[in-house]
């Protein structure tokens, strides 16, 4: 910090919510940048077990200014639930502010979603049917309903109806939906938006401000690289972009404020919905990494595509985000193997590669080559530091720090709060050569 971005480095799911919570504790204020409620954030700490839609991780803190971004989309019924939940539990929402520029999911959104998701049948994209697509579609042509029009409830009351209207009336002829509960469906929509005023805020102005009194920043995305609108696996990919760059456009201050970009990924890696995934395991290494590392959707509750560490992605991920910093979760979840492969090359036929392919087509196709190292048969949920790990653990992570050049922050080695090594930054320069994540080899 003062500006640290934390970015999801796979194809989300990779345990953002446990680092920003922890890294929540260096922080003034924490935004999230982009994303809708799509996405989740588990968080456990002493007041329990929460699923964070969209609401930032800082909520926790009553110290902590707790920022929905411009980038965000904001289904406001979800939003409301979640702040009531939280205060039902005895936590402060007071801190929470949104940006008036945020833009709100509305029914036909989601009507949309879902009706667009069945029609393409084999195609389909696997999306969540929350509404997150159609709505920044709705943003980019210049037809969305922002948040801060609930300053003006009449005008917002009649710019909501009559989009209603126009929305239904496409749906009713193209799409032959039965849109008759849409109208009773935007008064509820219109209510619990105009129930978020007290938290409107200009939130790019008090980023701004806090930054001019050295204030510390914590800038939070949902989702992953692989997923991006731009660089991930389209069209297999979000609505919006979780890389490191749209943190700037998300919350409103400029890129030269960075200081630090941490990418988040687990020891080996997952995916939910459709798309390719080189390194996935349909045999029983796969079952047991989705039962050990519970692995099903904090939104959605669908159970996680898994797979071996996949090297040729997480470089890939260094690349297009500038990583300063990697945080490795789930080492734990590896604990009972006896081997662990790792991918570090793809083969497309019979040509090694070691970056992803430029076309999709190619990438759907290709084969992970793979390296296999020792795994280390012990638990190490009680480790707090990387010089207690076993050797083969930290034999595991020196060879990823080797492949991706990039220092380890953080590991997690167990789901719990405090079940986490925090690991000194090395020099930078390092970067060049390698770096480390503790003992070499």
């Amino acid at each position: 910090m003062p500006v640290l971005v934390v970015v999801g480095a796979q194809w989300g799911d990779e345990g953002k919510g446990k680092v920003t919570d922890l890294l929540c504790e260096q922080a003034d204020l924490v935004v999230r940048y982009q994303g809708g409620n799509n996405a989740g954030h588990t968080v456990e700490n002493l007041r329990g077990k929460f699923a964070l839609h969209l609401v930032p991780s800082g909520i926790f803190n009553p110290n902590i200014i707790s920022i929905i971004g411009n980038g965000v989309v904001i289904d406001p019924t979800v939003l409301r639930a979640e702040i009531d939940d939280l205060e039902s539990r005895n936590v402060n929402t007071r801190g929470l502010k949104i940006a008036g520029k945020a833009h709100l999911i509305m029914p036909w959104h989601i009507m949309l979603d879902h009706v667009q998701e069945a029609r393409l049948g084999v195609g389909k994209i696997g999306t969540t049917g929350r509404g997150i697509g159609p709505c920044y579609a709705d943003k980019a042509a210049r037809q969305g309903v922002r948040i801060q029009d609930i300053i003006d409830p009449v005008g917002f009351r009649q710019k909501v109806m009559a989009t209603m209207e126009a929305k239904a009336e496409v749906m009713a002829k193209a799409y032959d939906q039965d849109v008759s509960s849409l109208k009773e469906e935007c008064e509820r929509y219109i209510e619990a938006a105009e129930s978020l005023r007290p938290y409107i805020d200009d939130t790019a102005l008090l980023i701004w401000n806090s930054l001019r009194e050295d204030k510390r920043v914590l800038l939070e995305g949902a989702q992953g690289t692989m997923l991006d609108l731009d660089h991930g696996t389209y069209p297999y990919v979000t609505s919006s972009n979780p890389v490191a760059g749209y943190a700037s456009v998300g919350s409103g201050i400029g890129p030269i404020e960075f200081s630090e970009v941490w990418g988040i990924t687990k020891a080996y890696t997952t995916r939910v919905g459709e798309g390719p995934f080189p390194t996935e395991l349909s045999d029983d290494t796969g079952v047991c990494l989705r039962e050990v590392g519970n692995e099903f959707g904090t939104t959605t509750g669908r159970p996680r595509r898994c797979g071996w560490l996949d090297l040729v992605a997480l470089r890939y991920a260094v690349r297009i985000n500038g990583f300063t910093g990697l945080c490795i979760t789930k080492l734990d979840v590896l604990d009972t193997l006896d081997t662990i492969k790792v991918c570090t090359q793809y083969k497309y036929k019979g040509e090694l590669l070691d970056e992803l392919p430029p076309a999709q087509a190619i990438f759907t196709e290709v084969e992970p080559v793979y390296e296999e190292l020792p795994g280390w048969k012990s638990d190490i949920t009680g480790t707090r530091s990387v010089q207690d790990l076993p050797q083969e653990a930290i034999d595991y992570l020196n060879f990823i720090v080797r492949h991706v050049r990039v220092p380890i922050s953080l590991i997690s080695v167990g789901p719990k709060r405090e079940e986490h090594i925090k690991v000194p930054h090395p020099d930078y320069s390092q970067r060049a050569s390698g770096g480390h994540a503790g003992r070499q080899q």
